[in-house]
């Protein structure tokens, strides 16, 4: 059972920046240890670029994007374009750099958000903070139940609306579907702008359950043409190379306009972002890297693989 009483912990007062370099440390310690010593070299010998590959793939980089990034480098490395360390970073950045779509709230009203994920990966956390970013830019916020199936998913979710200050729709057991009409009328007589439409976890291979959640899209949009306007795929970032089936099989299901990657902080697969990028270049919207209500931002490349990277 969720903590009703359970108290907010003390908000992280440290730069942006700075908290997502300290999240990355994991990830940036199977890159940079051996980087260092082998960017130290007047080459990229064979030797060397073997041992970037397996430092790149140690971080959950892939086999595809560590290949880019490895001819890329030689090639950069070959014309004395400037040192490896730099010369990486450059080309992780304009590899990650199409990912870089922030969210932004269309003219439609209500903005319908509809979000997915499988169990586990923080989804209704997500949205929670997804509530606190959106109102930090001015908008009013509903929040739809459409987890009908685990009762501490909803109550979970009233919890974050109000601390929040946003009305939840729920239902106790019954049809997500019904959940969200009665959440798009609720948000046109209130005059909400936003409205975050929670689904209930699951997995890719749970064939029944994700033929559901297009039934889902399907009633967004009979209860307000055009909706969903955002189709979310909230991501674990520890699950490494699997979040690459994950976001294919949603993203066949559903076509994803974006992703949130959570719990960058203390991982050390922070290098999937990558494989993303080559394999599945769907945008990230949004990364969270702690668990304070304001520990959800915009991605950005250039910052992402600074603190990666180093």
């Amino acid at each position: 059972m969720f903590d009703l009483f359970k108290r907010e912990s003390e908000p992280d007062r440290r730069p942006w920046g700075e908290r997502l370099k300290a999240g990355l440390g994991l990830s940036r310690a199977r890159l940079t240890a051996p980087l260092s010593a082998m960017f130290g070299r007047r080459a990229l010998t064979d030797e060397t670029l073997e041992e970037l590959e397996a430092a790149l793939l140690e971080a959950d980089v892939g086999v595809p994007a560590t290949a880019y990034l490895l001819d890329q480098l030689a090639i950069r490395v070959k014309r004395g374009d400037g040192d490896g360390r730099s010369l990486l970073k450059a080309v992780l950045t304009e590899l990650l750099l199409p990912l870089e779509q922030p969210l932004i709230v269309g003219p439609e009203r209500p903005f319908v958000v509809m979000i997915a994920g499988v169990n586990g990966t923080g989804k209704t956390t997500s949205i929670g903070k997804l509530a606190k970013y959106l109102q930090g830019q001015g908008y009013s916020v509903l929040l739809a139940a459409g987890d009908t199936f685990r009762a501490a998913a909803r109550e979970q979710l009233e919890i974050w609306g109000a601390r929040n200050g946003v009305p939840v729709i729920a239902q106790q057991g019954g049809d997500p579907g019904a959940v969200m009409f009665d959440a798009i009328a609720a948000a046109r007589a209130r005059g909400i702008d936003v409205v975050l439409a929670d689904t209930a976890g699951r997995l890719p291979t749970q064939l029944h359950l994700m033929e559901e959640l297009k039934k889902i899209r399907r009633v967004l949009a009979k209860a307000h043409p055009g909706a969903p306007h955002e189709t979310l795929l909230v991501l674990d970032a520890n699950t490494g190379q699997n979040a690459l089936a994950q976001v294919a099989a949603f993203d066949a299901a559903l076509d994803l306009t974006g992703l949130v990657l959570t719990k960058l902080d203390g991982t050390a697969k922070g290098g999937v972002v990558a494989a993303i990028a080559k394999t599945r270049p769907v945008p990230i919207k949004l990364i969270g890297i702690g668990e304070g209500v304001d520990d959800l931002r915009a991605f950005r490349a250039a910052e992402f693989v600074d603190a990666l990277v180093g």
